[in-house]
């Protein structure tokens, strides 16, 4: 008889992977984020050089549980909007490939044994509609950014759906994040109530879309309706008539 567990290979691996998580979350706990200040000193020290690494430390923060909309305002107070914008988008783009490939190579092939035809429905529209339910999750803001990465190379979402919609997807965000630590984050300011307005907004409109796409998918499991229009005739053949049963001749009589 067949086994349908996993193989400890693919077990290892998806084992390293939750090592790999629980590793960036127990150190993100002890380090924290850096001070704001201490980052001013190190950008003034590192000169030019300064946005390409914080764009490389946005990135390793992404794989983390840290809050990465503190380190995208810190953006905006060092660089300024345009700059500001330019080094988080670099940054959180290149930690969220970093983390759909590590679940795409060592957790997917565990999830695809264990639950069987259980997710292929979900698998099926994913690979249809990747890149519409990517870019849906990537505009709400308050939707856990690096869970979603992670649960997202699980998945069977393609790579260039995943890539462009979280590319697109975390503009708008960022955007408002960065602007609140560029202009201004005390309450009452026009930069903070047009983020705060954005930010709002984005959570919303997400919620909607999401709700409206649920509502369009059929239940799990149900039978599809029929009526009577769909109800198709079963081709029948001209009826045979049946031969008429006739007694079989008699000899001839003998002269």
């Amino acid at each position: 008889m067949c086994s349908t567990a996993p193989p400890r290979l693919a077990w290892a691996r998806l084992a390293l992977l939750v090592l790999a998580v629980a590793l960036a979350a127990v150190v993100a706990a002890v380090v924290g984020l850096p001070d704001v200040a201490q980052l001013r000193a190190d950008v003034d020290r590192l000169g030019s050089a300064a946005p390409a690494v914080v764009a490389l430390l946005y990135a390793v923060v992404t794989l983390t549980p840290l809050p990465k909309t503190v380190l995208s305002a810190a953006a905006g107070a060092l660089f300024g909007l345009a700059t500001g914008v330019a080094v988080v988008l670099v940054g959180a783009v290149l930690g969220a490939v970093a983390a759909f490939a590590l679940a795409r190579a060592l957790g997917r092939e565990v999830v695809e044994r264990v639950t069987g035809t259980r997710v292929a429905r979900l698998d099926a529209l994913l690979g249809r509609r990747g890149l519409v339910a990517v870019l849906a999750v990537r505009l709400v803001p308050v939707l856990p950014f690096t869970a979603v990465n992670y649960l997202a190379g699980l998945t069977a979402v393609r790579f260039r759906d995943y890539l462009a919609g979280t590319t697109l997807g975390v503009v708008p965000g960022t955007v408002a994040f960065v602007a609140l630590g560029a202009y201004g984050t005390t309450p009452g300011s026009w930069p903070f109530v047009l983020a705060v307005l954005v930010l709002v907004a984005l959570s919303a409109g997400g919620a909607a879309a999401a709700r409206r796409h649920r509502s369009r998918q059929p239940e799990a499991g149900a039978a599809p309706c029929t009526g009577a229009a769909d109800a198709v005739p079963q081709p029948r053949g001209p009826a045979v008539p049946r031969p008429e049963e006739r007694p079989c001749p008699s000899p001839p009589p003998r002269s």
